[in-house]
């Protein structure tokens, strides 16, 4: 039987998008008390079923496919912009398809707004009435509010119309980011882009005896198989090395390795491949937050998708992505790169960043190892001995040196000049990762 708190989730997984969903609510209806109807209706959050925003509550949202993910609903640009909705509520859930700055003459501006999309404008009330008509949400800017015809024509269509103290300016900025921060997302892989479903996935039971695991071993040559209880909670793992020389009609149970290793379906595919290769284990049980077998990953899978990710063109470009594309090969004996310091790469203080330095280390020890070693790295530790500031424009030289390599293992120095002298200095420990 399902815990209370997983039938609250699957309560709000049944509501239709766009319902509003309260603590006390969930609690009458599902007869729980109110604490665990709210940490029930954070989980339902973090899952991104619904979405909770300030003066409006929480409403059931549509959970948007990977391919959809670069389209914010108009909840989401509520958050962003800090807003307050003024009317249509219900509307919340919708997705925008793109926004229109509306700082031009009325008439231009309702060629360019249509359905499904946002109109930033401030103060012009007539505007604000036109677009609504036409299908679209409203972001007023500057504070501003709009007029009761407005608000009533927004909850008689369901298109929210929200205000924000920000300029059109800098809220334009706001959703260009948000948008830009999806597109990054989009593209980061995770275990639920590569897994098999547990609906292909093959198990054993607690209950069952070692005589199912050499049945299952013969049916798909597999060695390693999750075990779950009679609430398909993963319990164990089973391999060959638990069950050779073993009585056949040996429980599972006695033989299984309890607590295994498991990953999530949004455990990135870096990390995943990280403790796979770390911990030697050629496959792991994915699971949900109370446990439950979702499906299976195997370290084939893993690697196979990393060795595919270095082939992919990236669409949404991180401050990682900008240092290693400016960082040019030396013409020297010696391997070392060199990079300009640019405004990307700067703290507050118009120096060189930690985290930049950090990427620059990380970025040129793979570069050296690429030609000792074909393989992806995994940094387990890098320490920053020093840095000193470096400033704007400067011209940088960083000189990876080798200390040790193994089959598994590498540890590097990795000095950073500037016109010759040292300005910084770390030391990096990597897993690597044969493609």
């Amino acid at each position: 039987m399902a815990t209370k708190h997983e039938q609250i989730l699957e309560y709000i997984d049944s509501l239709s998008v766009g319902s509003k969903i309260s603590v006390r609510g969930i609690a009458k209806a599902l007869n729980v008390s109110e604490g665990t109807a709210y940490r029930a209706i954070k989980e339902a959050e973090n899952q991104n079923l619904v979405s909770t925003i300030e003066r409006v509550g929480t409403i059931r949202i549509e959970k948007k496919k990977k391919e959809n993910i670069e389209k914010l609903t108009f909840a989401e640009i509520t958050k962003v912009v800090d807003g307050q909705v003024l009317g249509g509520r219900e509307g919340l859930h919708k997705t925008l398809n793109k926004f229109v700055v509306g700082a031009m003459k009325l008439e231009a501006m309702m060629r360019y707004t249509e359905a499904g999309s946002l109109l930033i404008v401030g103060n012009r009330t007539n505007a604000h009435e036109l677009a609504v008509k036409e299908g679209a949400a409203v972001l007023v800017t500057g504070g501003f509010d709009t007029t009761e015809t407005v608000k009533k024509l927004a909850d008689e269509k369901k298109l929210p119309v929200i205000s924000t103290s920000y300029d059109t300016f800098t809220v334009a900025t706001m959703i260009n980011r948000a948008i830009y921060d999806q597109l990054i997302k989009k593209e980061i892989v995770v275990v639920d882009d590569i897994y098999t479903p547990f609906e292909k996935s093959i198990f054993l039971k607690v209950n069952d005896q070692i005589s199912r695991w050499h049945e299952l071993n013969e049916q798909t040559f597999h060695s390693r198989f999750p075990v779950v209880d009679n609430k398909n909670r993963v319990v164990g793992m089973v391999t060959s090395k638990d069950v050779i020389n073993k009585d056949a009609s040996l429980s599972i149970e006695k033989v299984m390795t309890k607590n295994p290793m498991t990953v999530q379906v949004t455990t990135s595919l870096t990390n995943a491949a990280h403790m796979m290769v770390w911990e030697g284990i050629e496959l792991m049980p994915v699971v949900d937050q109370s446990h439950k077998l979702q499906g299976i990953v195997s370290r084939q899978d893993v690697l196979k998708a990393l060795q595919n990710l270095q082939r992919q063109p990236q669409i949404g470009e991180t401050i990682e992505d900008l240092v290693a594309s400016q960082l040019q090969i030396s013409e020297e004996e010696d391997f070392s790169l060199h990079t300009t310091v640019t405004p990307q790469m700067t703290n507050q203080l118009g120096t060189l960043s930690y985290g930049v330095f950090t990427t620059l280390i990380t970025e040129a020890s793979s570069r050296l190892l690429s030609r000792h070693k074909k393989g992806n790295l995994v940094v387990e530790n890098i320490s920053l001995l020093f840095i000193k500031p470096v400033q704007l424009e400067s011209i940088i030289e960083i000189k990876p040196q080798l200390l040790e390599i193994g089959r598994k293992f590498a540890k590097l120095e990795v000095g950073v000049y500037h016109n010759k002298s040292i300005v910084g200095k770390g030391l990096l420990m990597a897993q690597l990762i044969d493609r």
